[in-house]
């Protein structure tokens, strides 16, 4: 079968999943992510109204949760992952602190970035992680830290996670041209959720082939069914290692879904752009559910076991909504200090030791010819 969006949703409940090459520890690891992950983001869902105490829009990522799960067992500290506006799967795959999170949708100085930038441009220095609403953008920024590693020849990776909606940018195949032909250790990462706010893909692209198209440019692509978390971590795995050998740069396209609105927690069915029908068959192939199934059939999880991990879970839930609204909120900010910066010491550096003649417009023309 070939994969696609029409193809998946004629295919009924998803078999395939295989933990053959996984350690139980793995797996358990792998499931433990996913739960943490989506009771995160259905805690954050219930607390958004009535209480309306949130200071920003999020975008949730209910659902998309074996991508960042197997993410996050397999980038380092050092390298570096950007994200689109959906971000809080991959700022959570990056291991940046999760209460740093709730409290900068809280708005409060103690988040990620002083509680000034939200949800979807949520970023942490530290951990190496940045997000933003510039659709292809972090493909974009992503490409340069990728030359940049190339350049100075570290065995650090960038990974840029996108929706398939980034694809319609002209920035995106610029990016796979230049990465493609510079070899750059960057890993894209499509989680393909087929629709850009309301906008099917296939009524914005003529076919469903992003990672053909992309082969031509020097880019390995592969496609994957992208709730099948086992298969997520085995083939992202395998990318990287390519990349840290010096192999890249390399495509995933997961095919996967967000069970609620584009921007949430209001629901925008509304709209009607997606059928019962095609919601359904999503939410039959959880991709926690189906990592579930095979656990409970190799014997590796038990009731008691998941009693467990969600009562872990709802603990440090309840610490990081304490932490948040407990914060104080950000003193007055100086704006102008906050986006221009009157220093510029290696700038003065580079022009003071430049010879004049350099900046010489007819001395310049004289040697290069016109200009």
């Amino acid at each position: 079968m070939e994969l696609s969006h029409r193809t998946l949703s004629r295919s009924g409940h998803y078999r395939d999943l295989s933990l053959s090459d996984l350690s139980p520890a793995l797996s358990l690891g792998l499931f433990r992510q996913m739960l943490r992950l989506r009771r995160t983001e259905e805690a954050l869902l219930a607390e958004y109204h009535p209480a309306e105490e949130m200071r920003c829009p999020i975008h949730f990522c209910i659902g998309q949760e074996a991508v960042p799960a197997a993410l996050s067992t397999l980038v380092r500290t050092d390298d570096f992952l950007f994200s689109h506006h959906r971000s809080h799967g991959y700022y959570f795959a990056k291991g940046a602190p999760l209460r740093e999170l709730f409290a900068e949708i809280y708005g409060r100085e103690t988040g990620a970035n002083g509680g000034r930038a939200g949800s979807q441009d949520i970023s942490h220095s530290d951990s190496h992680f940045y997000s933003g609403a510039i659709l292809s953008g972090a493909v974009s920024i992503a490409v340069g830290a990728a030359f940049g590693f190339k350049f100075k020849k570290s065995p650090q990776v960038a990974i840029s996670g996108f929706g398939e909606g980034a694809t319609d940018e002209g920035a995106f195949w610029e990016a796979m041209n230049y990465s493609g032909k510079q070899k750059l250790p960057i890993l894209f990462v499509i989680e393909n959720n087929r629709y850009a706010t309301f906008s099917d893909q296939l009524k914005r692209q003529a076919d469903d082939n992003i990672t053909e198209r992309v082969r031509p440019f020097g880019v390995r692509a592969t496609k994957i069914f992208g709730n099948d978390c086992a298969l997520a971590h085995r083939t992202l795995r395998s990318a990287i290692e390519r990349l840290r050998s010096g192999d890249g740069p390399e495509l995933v396209e997961a095919y996967t879904y967000r069970w609620n609105s584009h921007v949430g927690p209001e629901d925008d069915g509304a709209n009607n752009y997606r059928g019962p029908e095609e919601m359904a068959f999503w939410k039959d192939n959880c991709p926690i559910v189906l990592l579930e199934e095979r656990l409970r059939e190799a014997g590796l999880l038990s009731d008691a076991e998941k009693a467990r991990m969600e009562s872990e879970i709802a603990a440090e839930i309840a610490a990081n909504f304490k932490f948040a609204k407990e914060s104080p909120f950000p003193k007055a900010a100086d704006w102008r200090a906050m986006n221009y910066e009157d220093r510029s010491p290696m700038a003065d550096r580079l022009l003071g030791t430049a010879a004049r003649g350099a900046f010489d417009h007819d001395q310049a023309e004289a040697k290069l010819g016109p200009y």
